[in-house]
């Protein structure tokens, strides 16, 4: 009897607890207490449906006691589609109290985006500064300058969804930054003027298809880096002066080859007129043993080269008296 009682118990504490969790009284009372209008079915279904009621219907008091005219269904929808229902009613609430234009949708489809949408709502209040990284850019004259840029943006609600975010302004500054220092013909101009870079950037529409609007850019810094320009020239006459020994090294090594080839040429040349100059004597020999040259015509003939010898040695500016006068020794 006493067990029977025991179970009894325990299945009624069961029930109730079941009743309290699928029933959560607490927050129908809270909705009731801030004319929030929740029906007992609705946080039942939200139970089954896998839908935390205290988040929504906190979210729906927040809502309705700021004047944000939201439902159940739609709450309860975004946090089924992953979103975060907090922080789209957070959003709305800034919205309207900075009085910007922001429905539900749009926060939401902002928040399923996987933006931030609360901190654009803030972002388009209070302006953000970002700040680029070193910038080097070259003057028309080859002077490096390195430059440091602040750019102040505000949120564009309208463009946050498929609009690009901060690296795509950045870079976009960047490249503005570079293409203008390297329009001016003298750095000099930079230093002296370098509100000229922020008002050409910022005339150039940097911030089209971003989720910014770029209110401002302005220099924070400008140093003077390398000389490029004189940098580009030395390397260029060190390559030129590199090319102009490879092709001088050419032709001497050419030069040497055809005064070897020459020099061998002459060699060749002197042993044939040595080895004809061997064949005269014993031509000589042969015509005196045959009969074909006497006596005196060989002395006559050796009259003859002692006197053409003579002559040659006279028409030499620079032949002595000793040579006139012993034309044999030049023999």
């Amino acid at each position: 009897m006493d067990f029977m009682f025991l179970l009894l118990v325990l299945l009624v504490v069961l029930a109730v607890a079941f009743i309290l969790y699928m029933v959560p009284i607490q927050l129908w009372i809270s909705a009731i207490a801030a004319n929030v209008n929740v029906s007992i079915g609705t946080l039942i279904g939200m139970r089954l449906r896998r839908v935390p009621p205290g988040i929504i219907v906190l979210a729906l008091i927040k809502a309705v006691k700021a004047g944000v005219d939201l439902n159940v269904n739609q709450l309860e929808a975004h946090y089924l589609a992953g979103g975060d229902v907090d922080k789209v009613v957070d959003a709305l609430i800034a919205a309207q109290r900075a009085k910007i234009p922001l429905l539900f949708e749009r926060a939401a489809a902002i928040d399923l985006a996987g933006r931030n949408v609360l901190e654009a709502v803030q972002m388009s209040v209070n302006p953000k500064v970002i700040e680029t990284p070193l910038i080097a850019a070259v003057a028309g004259n080859g002077i490096e300058l390195k430059v440091k840029a602040r750019v102040t943006v505000r949120a564009n609600i309208d463009r946050l969804v498929g609009g690009a975010g901060e690296a795509t302004v950045l870079a976009r500054v960047g490249e503005g930054v570079v293409t203008t220092v390297g329009s001016t013909n003298d750095h000099k101009e930079v230093l002296a003027n370098p509100d000229h870079i922020s008002k050409t950037v910022l005339n150039k529409g940097l911030d089209s298809g971003t989720a910014f609007e770029i209110l401002s850019i302005d220099i924070a810094d400008v140093d003077v880096g390398r000389n490029i320009g004189a940098e580009l020239l030395t390397d260029q006459a060190e390559a030129d002066k590199k090319i102009a020994q490879a092709k001088a090294e050419e032709r001497r090594a050419l030069a040497v080859a055809r005064e070897q080839e020459m020099m061998a040429y002459t060699q060749e040349m002197q042993a044939k007129v040595v080895e004809a100059q061997a064949e005269v004597p014993k031509a000589v020999s042969t015509a005196l043993r045959e009969g074909n040259l006497g006596v005196m015509d060989y002395y006559n003939m050796r009259n003859i080269l002692a006197d053409t010898q003579m002559r040659e040695n006279i028409a030499k500016p620079e032949a002595s008296i000793e040579d006139l006068n012993n034309p044999k020794k030049n023999k």
